[in-house]
């Protein structure tokens, strides 16, 4: 099977092959052009003289300007009488094609083109294929357009629409009974000359353009479509001697980094830039994924954090409804922008199913304004943070329970922490918790967001009285957690409390999340991060979601045995501020030799075979690439390396 191409920009991106065609004939294929969680081309093939091209140089992203070059078929006795130079690019969801074709030969060429094109219009979720949907009343349509044609689809209020334009104008026709259609020219190539099309499919949502007009003269050029996405600020990385092997992941990370942002709204109505979480799947705002990925930056790229930061402020709950699992004052998990959400048959237009977005976003706010020595943002945001600590009080269960807790939401997800999958959290009998769970993870993120808020509290926002509450709630957190969480006989940390108080007694990576947050005192915080890097852990490449030889492991799972680069990018900041560099180095040292094995881009999660000479990282099945948190890991990496070389400083 062909691996796919990928265009992407600004919250759209299109899967090809590497002839640069689209067949998605099966519903569930991600491959289309994708604008806002629609499919908009699910066909875009091109024939000459009623015959694909062979493939030359298949098109590859990594190229400045990637085009693939593709020739008629021909035989070593008869060369090829003409080569096509076809560029793709994409802007804010509109796909320029530029066909350039070359003569070879001394004689006048006649060719005959045809590109099929269609649009089904898929939702995303419908292209996960998790579940069928009902789309009463949805019908698609096909209209001619000045210089192409136009596909329509319309449900009661919703419409969506593809307009392809050609220059020169094409020949159209549609098949009788559907939307498929034809776009065809006949092209004359003079003796050892060239002709060039270009063609622009442009997407429109909801009865709004997301895809700007193309300029009168534009060509698609990779350096024209590019400018609204890069880097505002430049900072140099410097690699330490030993880990020089970071270097080209940490380059490629900001790459995909700047490709992966996306338009949003900031509180005053502003457009902002933040992170999406990744391609094909999670190509939108949310809420962890993105905090984490500009947490992971920051040091390197500030101007993510601040954008995250006014994406969720914007978006941050101000009512309760239950079936977006939102509370005033809590962040969003997750926003979609698709026919499916719009007529609420799935629950994450704007959904709130995270227990640990809303500190995570206390923690960068802090994070930024002592990175940037700039606190003009946490003054701004000071509502949305005192909101989102009233959150955890109120809302998120500190109050009642002590801890920060979710409950199963049943249409949407079950777990509410980053290992959402419905099996994620379990015993190590692999029975599953019930009621109030408390995870491990999110009280080491609601101690270090309390303390951090109460530093902005005391020092920017003149509330030396609330921080002090603060502080001292936080502390007793941390009593109550090593009481409570902490297991004598395995020297380790709980996975999580239920609802009656019962240790989850799982071993689980969650509890090197405990060492980046540092609410774990230094004794038993050194022990955590050493146990993680035994053999049952630690694979080799990198440390798995669940220690191996426990009845729920499984190496291909989604959380029960896999290897997360950002779940170790936490682990490697947390034993580099427990004082473990050595252990912090060798998960820097694997992960960048596993990046490597990937042209220095680290996929969404990898399985967690052990290690063996003569084989390499095998890849999660239905991982994301390029993923934002996964992108910025070697950055995080890059971090803890480097704190072994910093003034010795106390642990927790």
């Amino acid at each position: 099977m062909k691996a796919p191409h990928l265009l992407l920009h600004a919250g759209s991106f299109a899967l090809t092959d590497p002839a640069g065609d689209i067949s998605a004939e099966r519903t569930t294929s991600p491959q289309g052009l994708i604008a806002r969680d629609t499919r908009h081309l699910s066909t875009w093939t091109l024939t000459v003289d009623g015959e694909q091209p062979t493939v030359l140089v298949p098109v590859r992203e990594t190229d400045e300007d990637s085009a693939a070059v593709l020739t008629a078929p021909s035989t070593r006795d008869e060369p090829p009488g003409w080569t096509l130079f076809r560029h793709q690019n994409l802007c804010h969801g509109r796909l320029v094609e530029r066909l350039r074709f070359t003569a070879n030969t001394g004689e006048a060429l006649m060719l005959n083109l045809r590109l099929d094109a269609d649009a089904d219009f898929a939702d995303q979720f419908e292209l996960r294929g998790d579940h069928s949907y009902e789309k009463p009343g949805g019908h698609r349509t096909v209209e001619e357009a000045a210089e192409g044609t136009a596909f329509h689809y319309r449900r009661a209020d919703w419409h969506a629409s593809t307009t392809i334009t050609a220059e020169p104008p094409p020949a159209v026709s549609t098949a009788a009974g559907g939307t498929r259609t034809s776009l065809t020219w006949t092209v004359m190539l003079p003796p050892h000359g060239s002709t060039t099309l270009v063609l622009h499919a442009l997407t429109h949502s909801r009865g709004a353009r997301t895809s700007p007009p193309p300029p009168a003269a534009s060509t698609g050029s990779k350096a024209e479509l590019q400018t609204a996405s890069a880097p505002a600020t430049e900072i140099p990385l410097h690699t330490p001697a030993e880990h020089t092997a970071l270097a080209p992941a940490c380059h490629q990370g900001l790459a995909d980094l700047t490709a992966l942002r996306i338009p949003a709204e900031g509180p005053e109505g502003e457009t902002v830039a933040p992170p999406a979480a990744g391609v094909p799947w999670f190509l939108t705002l949310f809420g962890r994924d993105s905090l984490l990925t500009s947490s992971f930056a920051l040091p390197y790229r500030p101007e993510l954090a601040a954008a995250t930061l006014k994406a969720l402020a914007a978006t941050q709950a101000t009512t309760t409804d239950s079936a977006r699992v939102a509370q005033p004052g809590k962040i969003l998990h997750e926003m979609r922008h698709g026919e499916l959400a719009h007529f609420r048959q799935i629950p994450y237009g704007r959904y709130y199913g995270s227990v640990d977005s809303t500190p995570l976003f206390l923690v960068l706010l802090h994070a930024h304004a002592e990175q940037t020595q700039d606190d003009s943002l946490s003054r701004h945001l000071e509502p949305h943070a005192r909101a989102a600590v009233h959150w955890m009080f109120a809302y998120g269960g500190l109050d009642q329970h002590g801890y920060l807790t979710y409950r199963a939401d049943e249409r949407g997800l079950v777990n509410q922490n980053w290992k959402d999958s419905e099996d994620a959290v379990c015993f190590t009998d692999g029975s599953r918790p019930v009621g109030d769970i408390a995870i491990a993870e999110a009280q080491g993120y609601a101690y270090d967001a309390l303390l951090r808020t109460a530093c902005l509290a005391r020092k920017v926002w003149n509330a030396p009285d609330w921080a002090a509450e603060l502080e001292a709630f936080a502390q007793q957190l941390r009593e109550r957690f090593t009481a409570q969480f902490w297991m004598p006989d395995q020297a380790f940390p709980a996975l999580a409390l239920d609802s009656e108080g019962r240790q989850v007694d799982t071993l689980a990576s969650n509890a090197g999340h405990l060492l980046w947050s540092g609410i774990l005192d230094p004794d038993r915080g050194r022990a955590t991060g050493r146990r993680l890097l035994e053999s049952d852990f630690f694979s080799g490449w990198g440390i798995r979601t669940l220690a191996s030889q426990q009845r729920p492991y499984h190496p291909l799972s989604y959380h029960r045995g896999s290897i997360w680069p950002h779940d170790n990018a936490l682990i490697a900041l947390g034993l580099a501020r427990y004082g473990l560099h050595r252990e912090a180095a060798t998960l820097a040292t694997a992960l960048a030799e596993a990046a490597a094995r990937y042209d220095h881009r680290l996929p969404e999660v990898l399985a967690g075979y052990p290690r063996r000479e003569g084989e390499g990282p095998i890849p999660y099945p239905h991982a994301c690439s390029p993923q934002a948190w996964a992108a910025a890991t070697p950055l995080a990496l890059l971090t803890a390396v480097r704190r072994a070389t910093e003034p010795r400083s106390s642990t927790p």
